[in-house]
């Protein structure tokens, strides 16, 4: 079995012009941004390439973005053959959608349509927000949560784990982190409280389509963000699908269960290196990175 795992990028990762050099240069990386165009049904391309940046920040257009470009960067490297192929695929929140796609699961215009439903419905329930806490213990900071009323959102690596809820409770939240250690306390460029209870209203609007989308049994397993699980069964893909709208990302367990499973090489498929980073500090022994480096040494 392959020692590889494709890891995907959520949210926070978008860049205007990301994938527009690509997309010029690739007649493989075009007709992917091209897809998601005609699957959409307007130009999201456009504002992916030009911008404003405003535009593109919005979580109804972030998330189809960071999707196309995602793809767009896997299968240009696959053709290219300067990917490995991987034993597992994970994302991190949005990057499973990407990470499905690229194991086979699902097309890439049902994946495009089911990301920005889910977008438009979190910005229409966008109650409260989310903070990152840097350098406290995940236990310490549980009990901040259930002191505050927050909730813990993302895992994402030991020292930095972000919460969600209410501004009230986030804002206590906050006071209580450094109270008890915490170096920083960052507010999220978010317009909600996502992997959280407050998101259970998106949860429910989005099921109905994706229990209608088809999902087959993808040619390796993802690692789910719920539970660190390797999962291939299309019926759990779907509730893996909306369990992660409502439940903390679990990242350090998701990167953890990999490499108990037998992956050393981490491969970061889609714009920035967040992810690489955070392996990195899971997993100091690793190899993890992000694949923007290789697309630019490509002589098309």
């Amino acid at each position: 079995m392959s020692d590889v795992v494709w890891v995907f990028p959520g949210q926070g990762s978008q860049k205007v012009g990301m994938g527009k050099e690509l997309a010029e240069k690739s007649s493989i990386a075009r007709n992917v941004f091209n897809e998601v165009d005609r699957a959409l049904g307007f130009d999201l391309s456009r504002t992916i390439f030009e911008g404003p940046s405003e535009e593109l920040l919005r979580t109804t257009n972030q998330q189809p973005a960071i999707l196309a470009a995602s793809v767009a960067y896997l299968r240009v490297l696959r053709a290219s053959g300067e990917l490995p192929e991987p034993g597992w695929v994970a994302g991190h929140s949005l990057g499973e959608y990407s990470a499905l796609v690229a194991a086979g699961a699902m097309s890439l215009a049902d994946a495009a349509r089911l990301v920005r439903r889910r977008g438009e419905l979190m910005e229409e329930h966008g109650l409260g927000g989310m903070v990152a806490v840097l350098g406290l213990d995940a236990t310490v900071l549980e009990n901040v949560a259930r002191e505050t009323g927050t909730e813990i959102a993302n895992f994402n690596a030991p020292g930095q784990i972000t919460l969600s809820g209410r501004a009230d409770g986030l804002e206590a939240a906050g006071k209580l982190a450094k109270e008890q250690g915490a170096r920083r306390v960052l507010p999220l460029p978010v317009n909600g409280a996502f992997h959280s209870s407050l998101m259970e209203p998106v949860a429910e609007a989005l099921w109905p389509m994706i229990a209608e989308t088809t999902i087959d049994r993808p040619s390796v397993p993802l690692i789910a963000n719920v539970d660190g699980r390797a999962i291939s069964e299309p019926d759990e893909l779907r509730a893996e699908l909306r369990a992660q709208i409502t439940a903390s990302v679990r990242w350090i367990d998701v990167v953890q269960s990999a490499a108990a499973a037998g992956a050393c090489r981490f491969y970061e498929v889609g714009p920035g290196k967040v992810l690489s980073g955070l392996i990195g500090r899971i997993l100091p022994n690793a190899s993890a990175a992000p694949v923007e480096p290789l697309l630019a040494s490509l002589v098309y």
